[in-house]
């Protein structure tokens, strides 16, 4: 999800600060004008982490400022389609939860947390579930899958990821642990009654040994 990738721009320096520590300004500048910004193709900038290497600068006609060719090292955050994120449930809504999953709020549909019916607890802000009586509310963690990727360019707040829980091992993360435990109750069962079968066979291999004799 976090990714750290070289990137190549260029960058314009003012000149204000040409006067002073040029990586310093060129580190600046990238920052104010990436971090925070979304790209399709490469995720959402997080944060400009090193400058690698800055080109002899490039003077243009009518234009104070130089013009610096600049490779640097830059976090991106890069939903992946098909990826298990965990995160925190932030908002509930009538039609599911909005979980947040790094810089960014995924949408868990109510359609996609459970196979159980589910209502909308206004009140109390969660969702529940039917036949079981779980509960799903805010400051709940969970662990989902990336199903739906739309990044906005423009506006990254208006970016939309969606997730589903209806998979073996995901779901809110106490119900996990739950439903590992039952799994694990069920194998200590399973394995309970093969031995019972076992020495009940044994017993009737012994009975029918001794009628033999007799």
């Amino acid at each position: 999800m976090y990714v750290k990738i070289r990137a190549v721009d260029v960058v314009r320096v003012p000149p204000a600060l040409l006067g002073g520590d040029l990586q310093v300004a060129v580190k600046e500048i990238l920052r104010e004008k990436l971090e925070g910004r979304s790209d399709k193709k490469i995720g959402m900038c997080i944060a400009i982490l090193d400058v690698v290497d800055i080109k002899e600068g490039r003077i243009l006609i009518g234009d104070a400022g130089v013009y610096y060719e600049t490779a640097f090292d830059v976090l991106v955050f890069r939903p992946m389609m098909q990826e298990i994120v965990e995160g925190a449930v932030v908002e509930i809504v009538e039609f599911g939860a909005f979980v947040e999953i790094g810089p960014l709020d995924g949408l868990l549909h109510i359609s996609q947390i459970t196979d159980e019916y589910i209502s909308y607890d206004e009140k109390g802000a969660k969702l529940v579930t039917k036949d079981t009586g779980r509960t799903l509310g805010e400051g709940d963690k969970l662990r989902a899958r990336i199903v739906a990727i739309s990044l906005n360019e423009r506006d990254p707040s208006d970016s939309k990821i969606g997730l589903t829980m209806r998979q073996p091992g995901l779901g809110k993360l106490e119900w996990i642990e739950e439903d590992r435990e039952k799994a694990k109750e069920k194998a200590k069962d399973k394995d309970k009654d093969k031995e019972e079968k076992k020495e009940e066979e044994k017993k009737e291999k012994k009975k029918g040994k001794k009628e033999k004799k007799e």
